[in-house]
C-alpha cells in the first residue's frame, strides 16, 4: 500500500507521525518504512546534529588507519554518508568554534585567545544557532561552549534555546561535575560525555515533531584524562603501534595516549547511542549528522604521519575528519577530495536544509553541498580555493594541492602529507603566488598573538540575562591572591589572606536592576567568621562567612594521567544579599573588611541572579 503525504509546508511531522502510527496499527505499513514517510513529510526541514570533539585528531579513528583503537560507530558515518578527505579546522579550540558558528575567520569575530575574554565571539556576529532558530528550528547545545560565558556571549544569547554544559575552555572533573543549565548552576549525572549525549537524546525526544538543530560539542579527549573504567581497562596495558613519523613516535607519551584512545572509544560509544536513537525514532533518514574535531591531537600519537599536533599550523594541527550522513540526499560512501574548512559548515548546512542564508556580514566560508550531494562543482572555483590558518604568530595557507607557511616553506600535500620536502625553490611561481595571498590575509585580518596582555571587560547585568557568572577564571587577584592554576578556565582563587587582599573583575554593566548574589566558596573551620564586602562604585554589600566548607581537592581520583590543569572542590553556595547594578564600566571588588582566621576563603565564583 502507498501512503501519500502531500509535499506542502502545511503538513507537519505531527500529522505524518499520526498517519504512520495508524498505518502500522492496521498493517499497511512497517516500522522500516517510517523513515521514508517522515522524510517525505518534512523534506524541506531536515534535522541537524553537529558533533564536535575536543582535542581528538584526524588519526584518532580506525577509519583513518589507526590500529590502536576501534571506532565503528563514527566510521559508519563515512560508510553510510560522505567523507571529506581534506577538511581543516583551527590549531586550537575557541577559534574553530568561532569559525563553525559564524562561517567567518575567527580573527574577524574578535577571537584571539582561549580565555580572558579573547575566546568571545563579537556580539554583532550572526551564529549558526541564530540562523536555524530564525528558520523555525528548535535549537540546543550540550557540552563545551568556549565562545563566551556572560550575556550577550552565552549560548542562550546566540540562538540556542537550550544549553547544558560549561562555557569555559576546559573543566576540572568529568564525573558528576558542577555544570550549568541555561545559566543556572546544576550538578551533572555520571560521566560527562555520557550525560551530554543523554541530554541530546532527551531533547530529540521532545522535538520529534519539529525540526531540530542540536550542537553537541563533547569535552573529550581534552585533559583531564578521565574515562569510565570499562574503557580504561581495555587500554591501560595495551601495546601501542607508533605513528609512521619517527618524530611523532619518539615524542609519544604512552600513558597519556592510552587514556586519549580510551576517551575516543567512549566518544564512539556515545555516537553509537545517538545514531541508534535516531534509527529507533524513525528520524534517521531525515537527519543530517555531522562529525568532526576542533584541532589536532593533544599529544604526539598515531596521526597518519602528519606533521604537528594541537597548536600547530601544519597538517597535523589542522586536519580533521569530516563525516556527514544524510540518507535522504547523500549517497553512501561519497568521497569529497576538495578542501573544506570549519568556515564552510554554516553555508553548507544552510543549503542542505534549504534555508535561505542572509548574512549581515560577508562570509569567508562557502557551501560545499554540491560535493556532498555528488553534484558537479565549478572546477575553476575549486582550483582557486585557499584556506587561511593562523595561531599564536604562525600562519599557513592551504590550496587543493599545497600548503604554504609563513616562513616561506611550501609543501605538496597531495604527495607529501608529512610536509617533508620544501618546494619553495623548485616551484618559485607557486611559492610567490601563495606567499602573496598569505601575506594579504595576514595584512587584512591582523591576527593577534594569543599571549596578548589585552583583557576585554566582562559583561554583567544584560537585560535578557537572568543569571550571570563572575568566575575566578575572569578575576584578578591582589595582595597575594592567585589562581589555583596557570590555566584559568576551571580555577579558583586562593591565598585570600587578611584585609589587604582583594579579588576584582573589570566589568561592563549593560543594564540596571537588583540582583541576588551568591558566592561559591570553601572555608576551613578555623577561618569561619570573616566579614566580606562586594563593591562597585558607590554600591556595597557585606556578609559574614558563618559556615565552614572544609573540603579537599578532588578530581585526581578519576585521572588516568597526570593533569596540567587545576583540581576542583565541592563548592558551597552562600547568599551575600541584594546588589544593585547600574550601566557603565567599573571594577567589581570582593575583599574582607574583617579577617577571622588564616585565610578568608577560597572563591570559585559569584552568581548574579536578576530579581523581578
Amino acid at each position: 500500500m502507498f501512503i501519500c503525504i502531500p509535499n506542502t509546508s502545511k503538513i507537519t511531522r505531527t500529522l505524518a507521525a499520526q498517519v504512520i502510527a495508524v498505518a502500522i496499527a492496521i498493517g499497511f505499513a512497517s516500522n522500516d518504512s517510517a523513515n521514508d514517510i517522515l522524510a517525505v513529510a518534512s523534506e524541506h526541514h531536515p534535522n541537524v546534529v553537529v558533533i564536535l570533539t575536543d582535542d581528538q585528531g584526524w588519526g584518532d579513528l580506525s577509519l583513518n588507519g589507526n590500529p590502536n583503537l576501534s571506532t565503528p560507530n563514527i566510521d559508519s558515518l563515512a560508510r553510510d554518508g560522505a567523507e571529506v578527505k581534506n577538511y581543516y579546522v583551527c590549531a586550537v579550540c575557541s577559534p574553530t568554534r568561532a569559525e563553525l558558528l559564524t562561517g567567518r575567520y575567527h580573527t574577524r569575530s574578535g577571537v584571539y585567545s582561549t580565555s580572558s575574554g579573547g575566546e568571545r565571539i563579537n556580539a554583532d556576529e550572526q551564529t549558526i544557532g541564530d540562523v536555524f532558530k530564525t528558520a523555525g528550528y528548535a535549537t540546543a547545545a550540550f557540552g563545551k561552549w568556549h565562545s563566551g560565558m556572560q550575556y550577550p556571549y552565552h549560548p542562550n544569547a546566540r540562538g540556542f534555546d537550550e544549553y547544558y554544559g560549561f562555557c569555559s575552555g576546559h573543566w576540572g572533573d568529568y564525573f558528576s561535575p558542577m555544570l550549568e543549565h541555561n545559566g543556572e548552576i546544576v550538578t551533572g549525572e555520571g560521566f560527562l560525555v555520557d550525560d551530554l549525549t543523554s541530554h541530546a537524546i532527551e531533547f530529540i525526544d521532545g522535538h520529534v515533531n519539529d525540526p531540530f538543530f542540536v550542537y553537541l560539542p563533547f569535552n573529550t579527549p581534552h585533559a583531564p584524562m578521565q574515562v569510565p573504567d570499562p574503557f580504561w581497562e581495555k587500554f591501560k596495558d595495551k601495546p601501542l603501534v607508533p605513528d609512521p613519523d619517527p618524530k611523532n613516535a619518539k615524542a609519544q607519551d604512552d600513558n597519556h595516549t592510552r587514556a586519549a584512545l580510551a576517551m575516543c572509544e567512549n566518544i564512539d560509544f556515545n555516537v553509537g547511542r545517538l545514531l541508534k536513537h535516531l534509527d529507533e525514532t524513525g528520524l534517521a533518514n531525515n537527519t543530517l549528522v555531522v562529525f568532526f574535531c576542533d584541532n589536532g591531537p593533544n599529544g604526539y600519537r598515531f596521526n597518519g604521519g602528519l606533521r604537528g599536533r594541537k597548536g600547530s599550523t601544519n597538517e597535523g594541527g589542522l586536519r580533521s575528519p569530516m563525516l556527514v550522513r544524510y540518507p535522504t540526499a547523500i549517497k553512501k560512501g561519497t568521497k569529497v577530495t576538495s578542501i573544506m574548512g570549519a568556515i564552510d559548515l554554516l553555508p553548507t548546512l544552510a543549503e542542505l536544509t534549504k534555508i535561505k542564508l542572509q548574512s549581515p556580514k560577508p562570509l569567508d566560508g562557502r557551501s560545499m553541498a554540491a560535493g556532498l550531494l555528488g553534484q558537479p562543482a565549478n572546477d575553476d572555483e575549486i582550483d582557486d580555493r585557499m584556506i587561511f590558518s593562523t595561531w599564536n604568530g604562525r600562519h599557513s595557507l592551504r590550496s587543493n594541492q599545497y600548503r604554504m607557511h609563513g616562513d616561506g616553506s611550501l609543501y605538496d600535500i597531495q604527495d607529501d602529507r608529512g610536509e617533508h620536502v620544501d618546494l619553495r625553490n623548485r616551484e618559485p611561481e607557486i611559492a610567490k603566488q601563495m606567499g602573496d595571498v598569505l601575506a594579504s590575509y595576514v595584512a587584512e585580518l591582523n591576527p593577534k598573538n594569543s599571549k596578548s596582555k589585552e583583557r576585554r571587560p566582562i559583561t554583567l547585568g544584560h537585560p535578557d540575562a537572568q543569571f550571570n557568572q563572575m568566575p575566578a577564571r575572569d578575576a584578578i587577584g591582589h595582595g597575594g591572591v592567585v589562581h589555583s592554576n596557570k590555566f584559568p578556565n576551571c580555577t579558583f582563587m586562593k591565598n585570600w589572606v587578611g584585609t589587604d587582599s582583594s579579588i576584582t573583575w573589570d566589568v561592563d554593566i549593560l543594564g540596571e536592576g537588583d540582583h541576588e548574589v551568591t558566592m561559591y566558596y570553601a572555608c576551613k573551620n578555623d577561618d569561619v567568621g570573616s566579614v566580606i564586602e562586594l563593591s562597585l562604585g558607590d554600591e556595597k554589600l557585606q556578609a559574614t562567612i558563618s559556615e565552614a566548607n572544609e573540603v579537599p581537592l578532588r578530581g585526581m581520583e578519576n585521572d588516568r594521567d597526570l593533569r596540567p590543569e587545576s583540581y576542583v572542590k565541592d563548592w558551597k553556595p552562600m547568599t551575600l544579599g541584594t546588589f544593585h547594578l547600574k550601566p557603565g564600566r567599573g571594577t567589581l571588588t570582593l575583599k574582607a573588611i574583617e579577617a577571622a582566621g588564616g585565610e578568608v576563603a577560597e572563591m570559585r565564583l559569584l552568581m548574579f541572579r536578576k530579581l523581578p
